[in-house]
């Protein structure tokens, strides 16, 4: 298994448990389904462009970081 395919998977498991009350929750969905494709992607050898991976394993963090500060409120 590949470190990116180990970080999507581990994205994809923390971006499930945002509670459906969460702001965030449409978001994180929307962020499943694009980490999802990229996960086969990765794990059927297809090539993956860096550029859009990095953005979009940064805006995963993101909704993440943003649903953990909405949740301390």
């Amino acid at each position: 298994m590949s470190p990116n395919s180990q970080l999507v998977r581990l994205l994809l498991d923390r971006l499930e448990h945002i509670s459906v009350d969460s702001h965030w929750a449409h978001r994180a969905g929307g962020m499943r389904g694009s980490l999802l494709s990229m996960l086969e992607k990765i794990e059927g050898g297809q090539p993956l462009d860096d550029p859009a991976l990095n953005a979009t394993l940064t805006y995963a963090f993101q909704i993440l970081e943003r649903a953990a500060r909405e949740k301390t409120r």
